[in-house]
């Protein structure tokens, strides 16, 4: 994952709150920003789709919808794609304790769906703490040369 997003055309920072309508405004700059790249329709659907998905994990899951709580949303736009990172100050997860939405015994369980969406519509895909609380999700989307 790039670590170093200096070399950035744009970078865009948006303080969120934590309601549904903020999914949807990540949402548009998130796709705003693959089309301003040259994503296609496809890709950046797919970038959307990922920014919908990690939005309402931070919104409900994270901040559980606590209006004094904020949802960090930054994207960058590189000459070789988008990186996107979301950030909430709820009391943060371990993935290990989400269950495998592919496993037998959890097929019906809605639990875990969303991340399995995020890694399969982007490139590159990863959860950490932050500091003092909550959980910070960085993913990459790239151009792919012809």
């Amino acid at each position: 994952m790039p670590e170093n997003t200096s070399g950035a055309r744009k970078h865009t920072v948006l303080e969120l709150a934590s309601n549904l309508d903020s999914v949807d405004q990540a949402e548009a700059a998130a796709m705003e920003s693959a089309a301003n790249v040259g994503f296609d329709e496809d890709s950046r659907h797919d970038v959307g789709m990922a920014v919908r998905e990690s939005m309402v994990n931070a919104v409900a899951h994270g901040n559980r919808y606590n209006a004094r709580k904020k949802v960090r949303f930054q994207v960058w736009e590189r000459a070789d794609g988008v990186v996107i990172e979301i950030e909430d100050e709820g009391k943060g997860f371990d993935m290990s304790d989400v269950p495998d939405p592919r496993a037998e015994d959890n097929v019906l369980r809605h639990s875990g769906r969303g991340l399995l969406m995020i890694r399969a519509y982007m490139d590159e895909f990863e959860i950490g703490r932050r500091e003092p609380a909550g959980t910070r999700v960085r993913m990459a989307k790239y151009l792919r040369s012809e």
